[in-house]
């Protein structure tokens, strides 16, 4: 794949969508109309069903795996399928091949805009998995709640904390978030109150999609562990904190995480990420063998950033802009460490990458730390106060890798905060 490379689609310099990214997705032309794999190209979406019906992209005699309501079937299909599937498709698309470009009843069953289509879940999720990888957030965290001389707790930075979360409550990007309620425990009181969340807030993050499953019981070692990840996503994974600062002792995370976890349409392939890998941070102390990676530049240069848009207001203000490359632990330290045990991973399983903070005060990746648990108030253009999350509040999250010329991104994911469903509860 070369920078020059270009489509016969004009796509626009800024756009997250060049003929070398051809991230998927699913899509539909209306709202309950059949569903079926696309790959985003500029503005456009590349219908990948009606490429296969016309005698293109064939992986096996007889089987379709385009004209489907999720990905899971081509990723299964394996690695090699999904670099060949990619390299037909750029071939196919580029500005010097007349096969398409010159077929216009073609191009005409092939592309649609994305502005006039349904973006749907790209993928069946059977899992989910959230780790803790983040040292600046930990750090935060731990000074926030804990001794900030020991903000660190003694395991972590040894092994990749994590937590399995709720599957079915992952959606895609577009879909409202309804406020979660549950049992609160104000400071001054004996016992805790049935409430909505008073403190809902965002955590900026990355997923990856598993592609690749492993048996029950032979765990994927660390060099082999990037065959098993297809692509990432962008990942909001919603955060009740005063839920979760009463609920978490002694197990962990609950309702404070299971209400809803949202992720961008597009998957962006690791083909497409590979010019833009880079060193992740120095870990020490050094890490044990079954973690220890050959090659530092595990990591990705993605830039992130998050917006929020008041209901009422004109525009959207950017909170937060950082980095990927931040990340203490690596996406493959994570999968090994998860089936170390013994775990058996499937295609589809979301891993989120816990919150992404970096350094400094506008890089952290949550209101809990951009206003220190409330502490410090943030600001909007329009005159409003915000310490976390307020009904109406819309939140965005954008991400993109450049560098000579080329971008590759994410495209967005975004949520509408819903008020809290009405209980009426008889003492």
């Amino acid at each position: 794949m070369t920078i020059q490379l270009k489509s016969f689609i004009d796509v626009a310099q800024d756009s997250d969508f060049p003929i070398q990214n051809l991230p998927y997705g699913v899509f539909s032309e209306t709202l309950d109309g059949e569903r079926r794999v696309g790959v985003a190209l500029g503005e456009w979406v590349v219908d990948l069903a009606a490429l296969e019906a016309n005698g293109y992209l064939k992986i096996e005699e007889g089987q379709t795996f385009f004209n489907q309501a999720t990905l899971n079937k081509f990723i299964e299909s394996g690695k090699a399928n999904w670099s060949k599937v990619r390299a037909e498709l750029q071939n196919l698309l580029a500005e010097h091949n007349a096969e398409l470009r010159d077929n216009q009843a073609l191009r005409d069953q092939v592309f649609f805009k994305q502005a006039d289509v349904k973006l749907h879940l790209p993928v069946h999720v059977p899992g989910y998995t959230d780790f803790y990888s983040s040292k600046e957030h930990a750090t935060n965290v731990g000074c926030m709640f804990r001794d900030p001389k020991n903000a660190l707790l003694p395991n972590w930075s040894e092994l990749p904390v994590g937590y399995n979360g709720r599957a079915s409550s992952v959606i895609v990007s577009g879909t409202d978030v309804v406020r979660p309620s549950g049992q609160i425990k104000l400071p001054n009181a004996d016992r805790p109150q049935f409430s909505a969340c008073r403190k809902l807030d965002f955590e900026l993050e990355t997923g990856f999609i598993v592609g690749k499953p492993n048996k029950l019981g032979e765990p994927i070692s660390i060099e082999n562990s990037w065959d098993h990840i297809f692509g990432m996503v962008l990942f909001n994974d919603w955060s009740a904190r005063d839920l979760q600062q009463w609920e978490y002792v002694p197990l962990g995370p609950f309702n404070a995480k299971t209400f809803a976890s949202s992720i961008s349409p597009w998957i962006v392939t690791l083909e497409a990420l590979e010019p833009f890998k880079t060193r992740t941070p120095v870990q020490e102390p050094r890490p044990l063998a079954y973690l220890r990676e050959e090659n530092v530049d595990n990591s990705y240069d993605i830039n992130l950033s998050v917006e929020i848009q008041a209901e009422n207001a004109e525009q959207a203000d950017v909170i937060c802009e950082t980095n990927f490359k931040y990340m203490y632990w690596s996406m493959s330290q994570q999968l090994t460490h998860h089936t170390i045990a013994g775990c058996n991973v499937q295609v589809g399983d979301l891993m989120g990458s816990g919150t992404i903070s970096g350094p400094t005060p506008n890089s952290y990746g949550s209101l809990l730390e951009i206003t220190w648990n409330a502490t410090k108030p943030l600001t909007l253009a329009n005159g409003e106060e915000r310490t976390f999350m307020q009904d109406g509040d819309t939140l965005t999250m954008k991400g993109y890798c450049e560098k000579d010329g080329l971008r590759i991104g994410f495209g967005e994911v975004t949520g509408k905060v819903l008020p809290a469903v009405q209980f009426n509860f008889a003492e």
